[in-house]
């Protein structure tokens, strides 16, 4: 049934069970400043906070040799400025491999290499240089011997796309496609690597608020948007614009090309014509952003194709130019004091929410005694008295559908809930009902918040009762 296929995709979502398609949560580490830590400072700061993924903008040696020995997967990159000569003779990759890679490797754990950067909008113009650059690098890594440890990528800003809306529809611009989109996306094919792709929700945000709503960019609950080809509904903005780029690939016959997200983050400052951008919004984003890539769920276009992803920035950087936005995407100060508090890893998530924000919260009113229904079974397996005074919270089927569902969804989801158990295949799947799953999702709420008043209401949906619900070997919780 409808209902029950929409809540098993919300369980796989949201149970941080699903480990083995889960995505990964790395870092940019930038130092386009002059009051950073030291490297060796940042690598214990990046253990503290369990990051175990990190990407530089250069082949620092300080940096690399600070790194050796700690578990931390690394990408590095040859800079926009070397793309010449990377492209024009592979003797100089070899010397840079040698240099730069194999120097350090493999005490320093590196993955990839990025060559170059946001190239095709580098005022350069660098970009005929970028396909040659990128096939001396890996022709350098299998002289080697070391191209089926390290993968070659260069990350693409999302302006390389021509249309991303509705994203079925995305494609890339027509100049970009046969000069550089297609040998970039063959190359990346054969040697069994990733685009890289660059996406920031908050540069669409700002430049479209009256259509966009926030919510809709910082992955709050929202009605979401439908895509008009293919029925597709999108509860983000980031998820829509990574489709967008998938289908784009998939007009090139690339739709094969694994992706990672090589930068994202929303500012915890800007302008005044940056709307959007504080430390409230930037916690949101990131927060639920990494609840999101955590919870093992693709994008509604590839749902089997897991997110990884790296967050821009570890540090505010000082000494960036540009709009105030520029130098405030830090998860961190220099002085390693959080801009904002969210968890970046799982344990952290299963320990507690991860909206950085008090505003993110939602608030169920206090309910009116008059408003709720006789007490019924909501299972029809009976219920067992309770041999103490207590109470539970079950579903009110009198709400409609589309009301329980609303509830389940938060309760699962942003609420916390432990829905684990109505997962297919565990103790309290069955029945398999939406008002019975939702019995037991707003029951977990509630006991949670220690059956505080109003946690057992959900505007309607759900009402207390003081007899203990159960369906066969299903026994709901009293207590957390």
């Amino acid at each position: 049934m409808a209902a029950f296929t929409t809540l098993t995709s919300l369980f796989v979502l949201l149970s941080l069970l699903s480990i083995a398609n889960s995505g990964s949560i790395g870092i940019n580490y930038g130092r386009i400043a002059n009051n950073l830590p030291t490297p060796e400072e940042v690598v214990q700061l990046l253990k503290s906070q369990g990051i175990n993924r990190v990407k530089l903008y250069d082949t620092d040696s300080a940096v690399l040799t600070a790194l050796s020995g700690s578990n931390i997967s690394v990408t590095v990159a040859l800079p926009n400025e070397q793309l010449s000569d990377a492209a024009s003779k592979q003797s100089f990759t070899d010397s840079w491999v040698q240099s730069n890679i194999l120097r350090y490797y493999p005490k320093t754990n590196i993955e990839s290499i990025a060559v170059g950067n946001e190239v095709f909008v580098d005022p350069k113009n660098t970009t005929k240089f970028l396909v040659p650059a990128m096939k001396n690098v890996y022709a350098s890594l299998v002289k080697y011997g070391v191209a089926s440890s390290i993968k070659v990528s260069s990350p693409v800003a999302l302006s390389a796309l021509q249309n991303s809306y509705p994203s079925s529809a995305g494609s890339f611009k027509t100049d970009l496609i046969e000069p550089v989109i297609k040998p970039m996306l063959s190359f990346l094919k054969q040697s069994g690597s990733f685009l890289a792709v660059n996406i920031y929700p908050f540069f669409a945000y700002v430049a479209n608020t009256d259509t966009i709503s926030l919510d809709y960019a910082l992955f709050r609950d929202n009605k979401g948007v439908t895509d008009p080809n293919n029925g597709l509904v999108y509860k983000s903005l980031f998820e829509a614009q990574i489709d967008a780029v998938y289908a784009a690939m998939k007009a090139l016959n690339f739709d094969d090309v694994k992706m990672e997200i090589t930068e994202t983050g929303w500012p915890s400052k800007g302008d005044e014509n940056e709307t959007g951008a504080s430390a409230d919004n930037a916690a949101a984003y990131n927060g639920n952003l990494v609840k999101r890539v955590l919870t093992g769920s693709g994008t509604p276009l590839k749902p089997d194709e897991p997110l990884n992803v790296y967050l821009f920035a570890l540090f505010n950087e000082n000494q960036k130019p540009g709009p105030v936005s520029e130098r405030n995407y830090g998860l961190f100060y220099p002085s390693k004091e959080k801009v904002y508090d969210i968890t970046l890893t799982q344990e952290g998530l299963e320990a507690g929410p991860n909206n950085g924000s008090k505003s993110q919260v939602v608030k169920t009113p206090v309910p009116s005694p008059s408003s709720s229904p006789t007490p019924a079974p909501v299972f029809g397996g009976g219920v067992e008295e309770s041999k103490v005074v207590n109470t539970w919270c079950i579903a009110n089927e009198n709400a409609g559908a589309e009301q329980l569902q609303a509830a389940l969804d938060y309760a699962c989801g942003e609420g916390g809930a432990d829905c684990r158990p109505i997962q297919p295949g565990a103790t309290c799947h069955n029945p398999d009902t939406l008002a019975a799953h939702a019995s037991y999702a707003f029951n977990s709420y509630y006991q949670k918040k220690a059956r505080g008043t109003g946690t057992c209401d959900f505007k309607g949906a759900a009402y207390v009762v003081t007899q203990h619900p159960k369906y066969g070997s299903c026994k709901f919780p009293t207590g957390y």
